[in-house]
């Protein structure tokens, strides 16, 4: 191209930009126009209406519900529904909202956390794929099959990171690692809301919660947290940011207190923090009655705690009906103004208006999607994909694994065909009567070729208050608890005349997941019964896990040779691992949260500090257990594969860096695949700050890489490391880079890596 043809070329793209600008800007003002002059029209009640969040009859998730809710559509005392899907029953509540004096239409919202009618493995078990892409397609066809079911808004993602696998929401979070947090809030953010929210099968995305959740005390669910501001800025709020960045459409509060004030309440975190400093435009919905909750954390009575939320930035109150209750009384003692509750109102209606709901407020209420949209083949087949891609291969001695067909199996374990364990807590609109069993995933591998016989072995747990609380029921039945001693017996004398044994162990569905926390995070005592038992025939084992948490498995890595993590899979979980124990895929999971060997550890995580003592086994005095190793049983990172990966060492281009460059530091490792079987493996990267002026955790993940390698294949993986890559926050809560010495460390795991050292200069 001659320069007077680019220079034209270069004009025309400076008209269209332009004239592209010119569009959203016009487009904008369009918008602004359109909701300014609606709530002019509004009286004060139509405005606390539009704050007013309600749960349908349909699926109560919680203690209470308003039993007039209809009504209160149809009085223009509620601008929005959760718990209320499909795209009949939707119109129904659609058609009331037209009949009020200005037809402002309902926006419906859901638990959409890992897929909605196809259910894929839940998030923690989707992060241990490492695989960004796959995990922005399930969000992506969660959202097209929850908006082809009626709802316009997931409570979806949780960002919150953990260290604390006692905590039963480790499940529905990606664990314990701030960087690999905030690339898996970009991609579901962009999973669920696409590029374009006024598409019917888009949905707002919801980040939560807001803020610090997965640092609760002791592990245990809607408690309390105490942390410091840098604490804050390194480490828990960067995942919430990035969904911000990424252009979220909601947030939701978290239950616990920040600087001795509920996160409901709390304005420098609302308003100082999430709109000001990090310029969120969208809106602030509470947990389930979290305004209400504030009452018992001690700040004020009813009236109190509304005011409090209000001025802090909440503008939409869930289930808890205090701002249809409170906030008129409010205004009239002029705690609150007009202006106050309209901005609220502003925004709860734009996200309204960028769904294209007041262009047509039937837009998802298409009764002809759900049969093409909703668990289709292909969607499936997705799902059993990213099942085989999450199991994580934690221990496979003298290559037990894969199974052999023509093996005389003993598939035994109270997980192994249970259809409702299989997608797992938070499964909402799921229907596990779709699911596939792991007794059924391997009947289907098998086919006619093969022997397996099924025989549960015992119950999920012998503590009856245990499963009580786990299932959610007053009364147990005898068959919750009966017989446990047959049970047992018929299982040992299966697996006696068994090839080998595969054991499905670990936690119910009810086990972990919203309340539910456990302070015993071992396999429950009678499966664990079992499990010895069976082992003692001297029979190889398989033993599979179905958990929502890291659990403590010091007994089993020692004695039984073959451990496969499988988490909750999903609607495919059964398919998904049997190609797995089968060797259809080779299993290439990494663990996003650490094992510890026993509760005592905990919290445990690999990216901790060093003390002024660190572990010394030669002096009493350092920091460490007198019963066991300061080590994890399992690190951040791992995952084995049915290959081996061999890395060579880790070279760099250069070895000082300026810190005012915009140049980078290029890390390559040779990696082969030295074992018998092609595989994949999540190469990582990690660094080290070895001196700052605050103090740096020993190991930082910042980038990794996935590839394939066929056997005997050698691949050159390349990182690049620039100076953002270095920042931090300091005391004084600016993102800095400070020059000095760092060490850079590549491998397979955050433990097993080689390293290199480069310094960063003035």
């Amino acid at each position: 191209m001659n320069s007077r043809k680019r220079i034209l070329a270069g004009l025309l793209a400076l008209c269209l930009a332009g004239g592209a600008t010119a569009q959203t800007k016009n487009n904008q003002n369009g918008k602004q126009a359109f909701i300014n002059n609606l709530i002019k029209k509004m009286t004060l009640e139509e405005k606390i209406g539009q704050l007013n969040l309600l749960t349908s009859e349909m699926d109560v998730t919680g203690p209470f519900m308003n039993a007039g809710y209809k009504k209160d559509i149809e009085e223009g005392r509620c601008g929005s529904i959760f718990n209320a899907y499909t795209p009949q029953y939707t119109r129904q509540l659609q058609d009331l909202a037209m009949k009020t004096r200005l037809k402002i239409p309902l926006l419906f919202g859901y638990d959409v956390i890992h897929g909605h009618k196809t259910i894929f493995p839940i998030p923690l078990g989707e992060a241990c794929t490492w695989d960004l892409a796959l995990m922005e397609k399930s969000a992506r066809i969660a959202a097209v099959e929850a908006s082809a079911d009626g709802l316009h808004w997931t409570y979806s993602p949780m960002v919150d990171i953990a260290r604390d696998p006692r905590w039963g929401r480790v499940a529905e979070g990606v664990g314990e690692d701030t960087w690999y947090g905030v690339q898996v809030a970009k991609a579901k953010v962009k999973g669920y809301q696409g590029t374009n929210l006024s598409l019917n099968n888009t949905i707002l995305a919801c980040v939560k919660h807001f803020a610090l959740y997965g640092a609760v005390e002791a592990g245990r669910d809607y408690n309390t947290v105490d942390m410091g501001r840098q604490k804050m800025y390194e480490y828990y709020l960067p995942p919430y940011k990035a969904a911000v960045d990424a252009g979220v459409a909601s947030v939701m509060s978290s239950f616990n207190e920040i600087d001795g004030i509920p996160a409901t309440a709390n304005k420098w975190l609302m308003t100082d923090l999430l709109r000001k400093q990090w310029g969120f435009k969208g809106f602030v919905v509470t947990d389930y009655t979290a305004i209400n909750e504030m009452m018992a954390h001690g700040i004020g009575d009813e009236y109190k705690v509304g005011e409090l939320a209000l001025k802090a930035g909440i503008d939409m109150d869930m289930q808890g009906s205090v701002y249809t209750r409170q906030l008129a009384k409010l205004i009239a003692d002029k705690k609150l103004s007009i202006a106050q509750v309209d901005t609220c109102v502003y925004r709860i209606l734009s996200a309204k208006y960028d769904l294209g709901l007041f262009k047509d407020p039937y837009l998802y209420c298409d009764n002809s999607r759900p049969a093409k949209e909703i668990l289709t083949p292909e969607s499936r087949a997705t799902a059993r994909e990213i099942g085989a891609r999450s199991i994580v291969l934690l221990k496979n001695q003298d290559e037990l694994l894969p199974l052999k067909k023509a093996a005389k199996i003993a598939l035994i374990g109270p997980l192994a065909d249970s259809k409702r364990d299989m997608i797992g807590n938070w499964s909402a609109a799921g229907d596990y009567t779709k699911s596939v069993t792991l007794l059924e995933g391997i009947k289907q591998k098998l086919g006619g070729a093969g022997n397996v016989t099924y025989l549960r072995g015992a119950h999920y747990t012998s503590d009856t208050t245990l499963l009580k609380r786990a299932l959610q029921k007053a009364v147990l039945t005898a068959e919750d608890t009966a017989n446990s001693a047959g049970m047992l017996a018929d299982a040992v004398a299966l697996a006696q005349k068994s090839d080998i044994v595969v054991l499905a162990l670990g936690e119910s569905s009810g086990m972990s997941g919203e309340a539910a926390s456990r302070s015993d995070i071992s396999i429950p005592e009678n499966q664990e019964k079992l499990l010895r038992a069976v082992y003692a025939t001297g029979k190889p084992v398989v033993l599979v896990l179905m958990n929502g948490r890291p659990l403590t498995l010091e007994w089993e890595d020692a004695h039984i040779p073959a451990i496969v993590e499988t988490w909750f899979l999903g609607t495919e979980a059964g398919n998904s691992i049997a190609d797995v124990l089968f060797g259809d895929y080779n299993p290439a999971g990494k663990l996003t949260m650490t094992f510890p060997r026993s509760v005592g550890q905990v919290p445990i995580y690999y990216n901790h500090k060093n003390t002024g003592r660190p572990e010394d086994p030669n002096n009493k005095y350092s920091t460490k257990y007198l019963d066991i190793t300061n080590e994890p049983l399992y690190p951040f990172g791992y995952g084995l594969s049915y290959t081996k990966f061999t890395y060579g060492p880790v070279q760099l281009d250069k070895t000082q860096l300026k810190a005012a460059a915009t140049g980078s530091v290029k890390v390559s490792v040779a990696v082969t695949n030295s074992g018998n079987y092609d595989g994949e493996e999540v190469v990582q990267l990690y660094i080290r700050d070895k001196v700052a002026s605050v103090t740096r955790p020993v190991k930082e993940l910042r980038n990794f890489k996935k590839i394939s390698l066929k056997k005997g294949e050698n691949q050159t993986v390349t990182f690049e490391l620039t100076v953002n890559d270095l920042k931090f926050y300091n005391s004084d809560l600016k993102y800095v880079a400070e020059p000095g010495d760092f060490s850079v460390f590549v491998g397979g795991n955050s433990r097993d890596t080689k390293s290199a050292d480069f310094t960063l200069v003035p």
